[in-house]
């Protein structure tokens, strides 16, 4: 029997390779601070190149390491492209923060066949090309890894509030979580979730904008804090999740519980 230290935990993620998508703002740009803070080195994407720019540089004062590469998750030479560069910068992937996503922000039978696109290739399609890339070149490698998707507790509740692609597709991303765990089990890569309530983010904000203070019937009368997901995803990205995977956790603050 292999002996372990009491407590058997670690957040260290010193010489592992993050790929987070989405990073410009939000939670993306959270994650990513969060990760270069536990050691790993972080790849910054997204499609606002100055954004990208100015996080590298606050990641860098802070003593991390980083690279920022341009990314579109509804191009798929973009996509493949993006692993190529972080490969050549840093290394070989070992943690995959699928966090990009877009909202539908529409009636279902008033959005146009380029929003239900947009919507679809960025938090779905996107993702499962990504993650098949990133996994094609771990498992090449013999090298195990940790992924993690961000769905939303939407995937899970529907208000009817204009937001049921976005919903289907982040439903779709923790069903991803779920079956490509099964596949990649046996190569030692853990695929997991997490399913956000609200937390203030860019998105959030034109929620906010629409609806007024959706806050006042969660039963703490509050929107979360992005920082209040940290140990969440560093549990999911680090040693201390080894046999975890296929899961999805919610982090709703009780909101679902209403």
């Amino acid at each position: 029997m292999a002996e372990f230290p009491l407590p058997h935990v670690s957040h260290d993620l010193s010489g592992q390779v993050a790929l987070v998508t989405g990073t410009t703002s939000g939670l993306g740009r959270r994650f990513a601070k969060v990760l270069a803070a536990a050691g790993a080195s972080v790849a910054l994407t997204g499609r606002r190149v100055e954004r990208l720019d100015e996080l590298a540089e606050e990641i860098r004062a802070d003593g991390g390491t980083c690279v920022a590469v341009p990314l579109d998750m509804t191009d798929t030479d973009s996509i493949l492209g993006v692993v190529d560069a972080v490969e050549k910068a840093l290394g070989t992937v070992t943690i995959l923060v699928n966090n990009a996503g877009i909202p539908d922000a529409q009636r279902a039978h008033k959005m146009s066949l380029e929003l239900i696109d947009a919507v679809f290739d960025t938090n779905l399609r996107g993702p499962w090309i990504l993650s098949c890339e990133v996994a094609r070149r771990l498992i090449a490698a013999k090298r195990p890894g940790r992924m993690v998707n961000v769905s939303s507790i939407g995937a899970y509740l529907y208000g009817g509030q204009g937001a049921a692609l976005y919903s289907v597709t982040k439903s779709g991303l923790a069903r991803m979580t779920e079956v490509l765990a099964v596949e990649w089990a046996r190569y030692g890569i853990n695929v997991n979730g997490i399913a956000p309530g609200a937390f203030s983010s860019e998105m959030m904000d034109g929620m906010l904008e629409r609806m007024g203070d959706i806050s006042k019937g969660f039963p703490r009368k509050r929107i979360g804090d992005p920082a209040q997901l940290d140990s969440t995803l560093l549990y999911l990205c680090s040693p201390a999740s080894e046999c975890v995977t296929g899961t999805v956790i919610k982090v709703d603050d009780g909101q679902s519980a209403r």
